[in-house]
């Protein structure tokens, strides 16, 4: 059962994440044709895709966006097992959920790496194969500020771009997560430390008793 508790968490964000993406999908138009405003100017569902990374920062190789989803696949493994292991642990209720809510969304957008490019055929045209090549769909839209990047800014230089990027439940999810862990993180490893503390000296006294 304390298993099923967080990962079910996991798996909500999953569902949901998914659910979202495919009502874009399928009744929204691509681009800014099929733009729709929620508040203003300021806050819009856009359907677009996202071939690579976060701001659409991709790997420059044929085989980068397999190494992508392929990272991605080998993350989601090890994120999994670190939730299994902080539940043993009995960690901290508030950091289990944030990894379960990190865990739901990078299995969100594998999905999308992973099958899109067959579900929905969204693969790049030159892609070697549309398995593993699926691009991730987006549709949250911040507008905040749009316009062409100076050449001379990192990574995004050169490019019309928007200042907040286009985002989904996955990309949300993990941002959340990550930002509850950095925000409380003393309150989060303070109390586990104290717990272990207080774990080893219930065994000490054990051991004394039973010698």
């Amino acid at each position: 059962m304390k298993y099923f508790k967080y990962f079910g968490i996991t798996l909500v964000v999953i569902l949901l994440d998914q659910a979202v993406k495919m009502l874009v999908h399928n009744g929204m138009d691509f681009g800014t044709a099929g733009q729709i405003k929620v508040f203003g100017d300021w806050f819009k569902l856009h359907y677009t895709t996202n071939p690579g990374m976060a701001f659409g920062m991709q790997l420059g190789s044929e085989y980068g966006k397999l190494i992508l989803t392929s990272f991605r696949l080998i993350a989601m493994f090890g994120i999994g097992y670190y939730l299994y292991a902080l539940i043993q642990k009995k960690a901290h209720p508030g950091y289990i959920f944030c990894i379960s809510m990190i865990l739901g969304g990078a299995i969100g957008n594998l999905i999308d790496s992973v099958f899109y490019g067959v579900w929905l055929g969204n693969a790049p045209f030159d892609a070697p194969s549309p398995w593993f090549h699926g691009q991730v769909v987006d549709m949250f839209y911040i507008d905040i500020w749009e316009g062409f990047v100076p050449e001379w800014v990192p990574l995004l230089g050169g490019s019309y771009t928007a200042l907040w990027p286009i985002f989904n439940i996955a990309d949300a999810s993990i941002f959340v997560g990550v930002a509850i862990i950095l925000l409380y993180q003393k309150r989060f490893f303070d109390e586990a430390k104290h717990t272990e503390e207080e774990d080893d000296i219930q065994k000490q006294f054990i051991d004394e008793k039973n010698n």
